[in-house]
């Protein structure tokens, strides 16, 4: 699914202009990465968290050179699933 398609569904289903649906979609997406950037995680309950996670440091290959890097550590961000959300999913979408 698309944000484009999000934003058609939530102005279907609720009235609103797409535009409009579009501007908080934007808004939500921008606050969200806003927070991550800063350094904070972002908890939705009954829906999920979106998390800071740190790598550590670790050695690497680069096999077209055949040497040895350092990847420094690093800190990434995630998604965690809501426990019922997580269930749902396990539930209702079949295994490929």
């Amino acid at each position: 699914m698309t944000k484009a398609e999000i934003v058609s569904n939530i102005s279907d289903k609720l009235g609103v202009e797409k535009n409009d649906v579009q501007a908080i979609v934007n808004h939500f997406m921008k606050e969200v990465k806003g927070a991550q950037e800063s350094g904070k995680n972002v908890y939705l309950r009954g829906f999920g968290s979106f998390v800071i996670k740190t790598r550590k440091a670790k050695k690497g290959r680069n096999i077209s050179k055949n040497v040895t890097i350092d990847i420094p550590a690093h800190n990434i961000p995630s998604f965690k699933p809501a426990k019922d959300f997580l269930e749902q999913v396990k539930k209702n979408v079949a295994v490929k």
